[in-house]
């Protein structure tokens, strides 16, 4: 009896059209994180997905379509998502507790931010104040409820914001003069206590960042 062997079929690759929107959303955010805007470029970004450049073209039209989707969920993930996160807590006290605990966090969120604000491409601007408009409302509002004037409540979120934008600065220009890793809870109650009416204290664990 002849044995008959058969050829192992070899799987057929997929198709790159098949690489979702999602995943060159997410590579020009990596590449944003790590090189700045000029990580966002197609070619590079096809090698870093190990695709030919032609997958780019199903999804979109140009490097600037790619650039505004990308900033639209670095939008959406990095504000609109925490804001709503934290509409489930009623205490508008341990909101903003929350919020100011994450300014220790860092990660790619700060690269993102820092590659953000030095880049002068318009699109970027534009959401860039947007967003920065957006998160100062929404901590104006929590400092509101608190019983705060308008004027005072929008200087509250000015200097809380600040300190924020301060910190992702200080991680990227001096990161020795940050509290070591063993004295940052000590120092976000700080940071707690000196922005938060009240003196509000929570555990920095699980806090969102902006």
């Amino acid at each position: 009896m002849v044995q008959q062997w058969r050829v192992p079929t070899r799987k057929r690759p997929v198709p790159e059209a098949r690489l979702s929107t999602a995943d060159w959303v997410a590579a020009a955010l990596d590449a944003v994180a790590e090189d700045g805007l000029a990580g966002v470029a197609i070619e590079p970004l096809a090698r870093r997905l190990g695709v030919t450049k032609g997958s780019f073209y199903w999804h979109f039209a140009d490097r600037d379509a790619l650039l505004a989707a990308a900033l639209t969920h670095w939008e959406s993930s990095h504000t609109e998502r925490i804001i709503d996160e934290l509409e489930d807590v009623s205490d508008p006290r341990e909101r903003l507790a929350r919020l100011i605990g994450g300014v220790l966090a860092g990660g790619r969120s700060d690269r993102i931010h820092i590659a953000l604000a030095t880049a002068k491409h318009p699109v970027v601007r534009e959401t860039l104040a947007r967003v920065t408009h957006r998160r100062l409302v929404y901590l104006q509002s929590c400092y509101a409820e608190l019983g705060q004037p308008q004027r005072e409540a929008h200087r509250s979120a000015l200097l809380a914001y600040a300190a924020y934008v301060g910190m992702v600065h200080l991680r990227f220009e001096a990161p020795e003069e940050l509290p070591a890793r063993e004295a940052r809870a000590a120092y976000v109650e700080h940071l707690i206590d000196k922005l938060v009416p009240g003196g509000a204290r929570t555990r920095t664990a699980s806090r969102p960042e902006l």
